[in-house]
């Protein structure tokens, strides 16, 4: 059987042991260039191994392993480079704080900016029909001024950053354009002549295009933490508990984060669970949808475990507190999904590269349809406004965005319905795989197994029992503990010492007597012989029951059988895999009989069985060295090896600390069905990517060249600029809706 042990961590290099991630929040950051701007400052300090930037969360995340590397000299090179940076130390206090200050002076510039520049839209529209009025030049001067001097301020920071650091993005690209077609105006203007060709309407347009842009941007990119706002959102902000005894006892409502470990929480009917606990009087249903995606309320009675953020249904329950504050379960899970939507997709290394050079290149373009106009003959305002056209149109922000934002909307949605994804990169592998293997115990079955049958080699299946569950007291795997729990006059029998021996059973002393207890391949290597008793268990095994003999002073007692229950789903999630074309595989500790009966009912064809976990990660690198992308699904400290081995691991939440902290993915309910979501979620996210990446570039490749080919104005050009940017993140969040196949 899967005996559980202790898996020994070797001692990790100073350096490992220091190692430790630092986040924080960026500002200033417009285009994918200030993103790696950011990046180069942040991984050019002493200490920084890594270094990720997202554009679309506003954040970077520093790898360092050195103390060298403070707080301090990270922010301090953040604004070197030309922006701000603020620690972020709590995810749920500060993983959704808002520029609020910025977001309010993109605001008032954009209203000033429209304040000033619709009279220019009134003249365009009355220059199109009969008698319409007309600005002078004066006035039109006088419109553009202050649209330039206080609303493009608002790119002026970013620009000189850029400049002073030997690169160029966005914004410099919008300053140099509109300011180029401002002062081509106003030279003009100065020249005199009856009259003068003035582009001051297409410097006001552009730059309120500009910030009409930004602050759509702004507005789409903050509606894709969405999902981060709704988790925290369950978390109540005061909590009632009880204090004093006997007769003093009272209730008293305090803070939630002054809730400590152990004390009584009252929870009335319709309120939110502040902590994480277990109920001590009560019963009734919880409803766990908005933290689990289970859309069915959950019963409690008392013993049972409750999580924080979970609404309580029409009972009054008292509840212990386990855990609160960063240790509950929706504090993790919004850590989370911080840290996912935080982190870097592989394909976003290439973007990165590419809008490096990106700026750069678009002003080379331009210089080039300057020159090349004025060889075809054309004057030089002609060449310049085509050249201003080209530098407005370009947008790296597409290409920055295109990413970013589908990996946090993505992450989010997931999360909404119990999968929660741990990066960027866990993401993108998922999408990959071929190959899903299923551990059986505690994964496609309930893992909460019961004795079936016991035969005692003397008759005396009471006594059998007993000495089985005395050996097992305290044993954290389900077999072991179905045992126990079969035999409550168990305590007969002290138990003195015990020992699990890994993937095979364990041997323990109990009241003086040498006992062992495992499966066929451990009675083998203690020479003990089981043949009187092969008949039986070949039968049971044959049932898809798992045997667990017991032997005593070299030979065999007895043996108990002990059977599991599939999970709800396991069957309908394994015929969706293989609808979708992938291989399964089941993979467990247990014996071949039962494994083949396991894999039978839920329709998977591969079986390894009796498989140490040792020989799980084995195994695992086996299907990968055939060129697959293979996902592990498990849940307990068995499957941790494999898990880690696999080029993806699932972990189900059911299960243990170290599975799900192995897993790139953590599946908050026991649902096998919920691994197909998971990689439907992952394709559905990819694919916005490859569409948002497409459109990103499709539309820099038709644009330039139609800018310099002087078939575009700048007011066009600054227009589809702000649209590129909208409609990358638009079609990202088109992924909220996701909803798992059923």
């Amino acid at each position: 059987m899967d005996a559980q042990t202790t898996i020994s961590v070797p001692s990790a290099p100073t350096a490992d042991v220091f190692r430790h991630r630092i986040n924080f929040a960026v500002t200033g950051m417009t285009c994918a260039g200030c993103a790696g701007r950011v990046e180069k400052a942040l991984g050019a300090v002493d200490g920084v191994i890594a270094a990720e930037v997202n554009l679309a969360a506003d954040q970077a995340s520093v790898t360092v392993d050195s103390p060298a590397a403070t707080v301090e000299i990270l922010t301090h090179a953040v604004e070197r480079a030309g922006f701000g940076a603020r620690r972020i130390t709590d995810p749920l206090s500060d993983a959704l704080k808002e520029d609020t200050a910025g977001r309010r002076s993109l605001q008032w510039r954009f209203w000033v900016a429209l304040l000033f520049t619709a009279p220019f839209a009134i003249h365009m529209a009355a220059m199109v029909s009969p008698g319409g009025f007309h600005l002078g030049a004066g006035w039109q001067w006088a419109l553009a001024t202050p649209v330039l001097a206080i609303a493009a301020l608002q790119f002026l920071r970013p620009a000189l950053g850029a400049l002073m650091a030997g690169t160029g993005n966005m914004d410099l690209l919008v300053l140099v354009g509109t300011g180029a077609a401002y002062g081509l105006s106003a030279y003009n203007v100065l020249a005199g002549g009856e009259a003068p060709d003035l582009y001051f309407e297409a410097t006001a347009m552009v730059t309120t295009l500009v910030l009409l842009g930004k602050l759509l941007e702004s507005r789409a990119k903050r509606a894709t933490t969405g999902a981060i706002r709704a988790l925290m959102d369950l978390s109540p902000e005061t909590a009632r508990i009880e204090v004093g005894e006997g007769a003093d006892t009272r209730e008293r409502e305090i803070p939630a984060d002054a809730v400590a470990v152990g004390d009584l929480v009252i929870v009335r009917p319709g309120e939110r669970i502040p902590v994480d606990g277990s109920v001590v009087s009560g019963t009734g249903y919880v409803d766990e949808a908005l933290i689990s995606g289970e859309s069915r309320p959950v019963a409690k009675a008392p013993g049972d475990a409750v999580t924080g953020g979970a609404i309580n249904g029409d009972a009054l329950l008292r509840v212990r507190a386990t855990a609160v504050g960063g240790a509950t379960v929706l504090a993790r899970m919004v850590a989370m999904v911080h840290a996912a939507q935080a982190s870097k997709a592989p394909v976003q290394r290439l973007v990165d590269r590419i809008a490096a050079v990106f700026v750069p290149a678009i002003f080379g373009v331009a210089a080039l349809t300057t020159a090349g106009w004025l060889v075809a003959g054309a004057g030089i305002e002609t060449a310049l406004i085509n050249a201003v056209t080209v530098l407005v149109i370009a947008c790296p922000c597409a290409l920055g965005l295109a990413t970013p934002t589908a990996v946090m909307v993505g992450t989010g949605a997931a999360a909404r319905h119990g999968i929660l994804i741990k990066d960027a990169e866990a993401l993108e592998t998922a999408h990959r795989v071929s190959t899903v293997v299923f551990d059986k115990t505690g994964t496609l079955t309930e893992g909460r197994p019961a004795v079936v049958h016991v035969e005692a080699v003397d008759g005396d299946t009471a006594a059998l029992l007993a000495l089985a569950a005395a050996a097992e007291r305290g044993s954290e795997h389900p077999i072991g503990g179905a045992i126990a729990a079969a035999a409550p006059d168990a305590g007969a029998f002290a138990l003195e010492t015990a020992e699990a021996i890994a993937g095979k059973g364990m041997r323990a002393r109990v009241s003086g007597r040498e006992v062992i207890i495992g499966n066929r391949r451990l009675m083998a290597e203690q020479d003990i012989d089981i043949g009187p008793l092969d008949a039986r268990a070949a039968n049971w095994e044959a049932e898809g029951l798992t045997v667990v003999w017991v032997a005593e002073g070299g030979a065999a007692r007895g043996l108990i059988a002990v059977g599991d229950r599939l999970r709800t789903g396991a069957e309908a999630a394994v015929r969706r895999l293989r609808d979708d074309g992938l291989r399964t595989v089941l993979l467990t500790g247990d014996n071949a009989a039962s494994a083949a009966s396991v894999a039978d009912t839920v329709g998977i064809a591969e079986v390894e069985a009796e498989v140490l976990p040792a020989e799980k990660a084995a195994a695992i690198d086996l299907l990968k060295s055939g060129g697959r992308v293979v996902a592990m699904v498990g849940d307990g400290v068995n499957d941790a090896p494999a898990l880690a081995t696999a080029d993806i691991g699932l972990a189900m939440a059911s299960g243990t600390d170290v599975a799900m902290a192995t897993a790139g993915i953590t599946l908050m309910r026991p649902d096998p069905g919920l691994v197909p979501g998971a990689l439907e979620i992952s394709r559905a996210t990819y694919a916005k990517i490859r569409q948002n990446l497409f459109w990103a570039f499709a539309y820099n490749v038709v644009a330039v060249p139609l800018a310099a080919l002087g078939m575009l104005t700048p007011v066009i050009a600054g227009a589809a600029m702000a649209f590129s940017s909208v409609s990358v993140v638009g079609n990202a969040l088109r992924l909220r809706n996701w909803r798992p196949t059923s």
